[in-house]
C-alpha cells in the first residue's frame, strides 16, 4: 500500500447505527453490512476501522443532522472518550460559524480533538463562508467541496472562492461513494492545482491499492475510504 497516502477511515451515523454510504443517496442507506465488522455499533466499527487502517484520523458523517434532524451528539462523545487518540473529522451539516461553536460547546471536553467539517453542500451564504475560518478555529477545521454527478453543490460559493480555503480541503464526489467506480482524480488535480500548499483530501471511489497509488500521484495527501475496507479490499495497514 502506497505509504504517501493516509487513510481516513468513514463512520456514517444515522439514527445511532453506522450505514452504508451508497452515492449520496440518503434515503436508502441501510445499516452495515460488513466482511470486517461483525456489528453496526458506532464505536465498534470505529475501533476496527482504525485499527485496520492504522489511522490517526476518523471521519464522522453525521447524517442525521445533515438532513436537518439534531445532531446526535451522545454518540459522538462515545466515540471521543472510546478512541483517545484518534483526531475526529466531523461533518454534521454546519450552515455557518455558530453552529461550528454550538456543536463544539456540546462535544467539550473533547472539542480541542474535533476537526469540524463545513460543506459547500451545506453552507448557507458567502458571508458563511467568510466566518467558518477565522481566528484559531481554522486549524481545527476544513472545507468539504461537495458535488453530484458534474454538479457542485454550493449556495455559499465555496468552489470559487479560492482565497477563503482554509489548509484542508476535502474533495467530495458523491455519486462515486460506495460506488465501486473508481476516484475522481481529475477534480482532486485540479484543487491541487488551485491550492498547492493545502492538504487535500479525496473522498469516494476507492476500489483497491492501485487506486490509492494513482490517487497519491495526483496529488491527494489522505482519502476518506469506508466501503472498501467493508469489503476486504484494501489490507491492513502496519505501522
Amino acid at each position: 500500500m502506497s505509504s504517501e497516502l493516509n487513510l481516513i477511515p468513514v463512520v456514517d451515523l444515522l439514527q445511532g447505527q453506522v450505514v452504508r454510504a451508497v452515492r449520496g443517496d440518503r434515503q436508502a442507506y441501510r445499516p452495515i453490512v460488513s466482511a470486517l465488522c461483525a456489528s453496526s455499533d458506532p464505536v465498534a466499527v470505529a475501533r476496527i476501522l482504525c485499527d485496520h487502517c492504522a489511522a490517526r484520523q476518523l471521519y464522522v458523517a453525521d447524517l442525521d443532522a445533515l438532513q436537518g434532524r439534531p445532531a446526535q451528539v451522545a454518540i459522538l462523545r462515545d466515540l471521543l472518550q472510546a478512541l483517545p487518540d484518534i483526531e475526529l473529522w466531523l461533518d454534521a451539516g454546519l450552515a455557518d460559524a455558530n453552529a461550528g461553536q454550538a456543536l463544539r460547546s456540546a462535544l467539550a471536553p473533547f472539542a480541542s480533538r474535533v476537526v469540524l467539517v463545513f460543506g459547500s453542500e451545506s453552507l448557507r451564504s458567502r458571508e458563511a463562508l467568510e466566518r467558518c475560518f477565522e481566528g484559531a478555529d481554522a486549524a481545527r477545521s476544513a472545507l468539504s467541496l461537495d458535488r453530484r454527478d458534474g454538479q457542485r453543490l454550493d449556495l455559499a460559493g465555496c468552489w470559487d472562492a479560492v482565497d477563503l480555503w482554509p489548509q484542508r480541503l476535502i474533495v467530495m464526489t458523491l455519486e462515486r461513494v460506495g460506488s465501486g467506480a473508481g476516484p475522481d482524480l481529475e477534480t482532486l488535480q485540479e484543487v491541487r492545482r488551485l491550492a498547492p500548499d493545502a492538504m487535500v483530501i479525496g473522498a469516494g471511489g476507492i476500489r483497491s491499492e492501485e487506486d490509492l497509488a494513482r490517487a497519491a500521484a495526483a496529488g491527494a495527501d489522505a482519502w476518506l475510504v469506508a466501503s472498501a475496507l467493508h469489503d476486504l479490499q484494501l489490507p491492513r495497514v502496519h505501522r
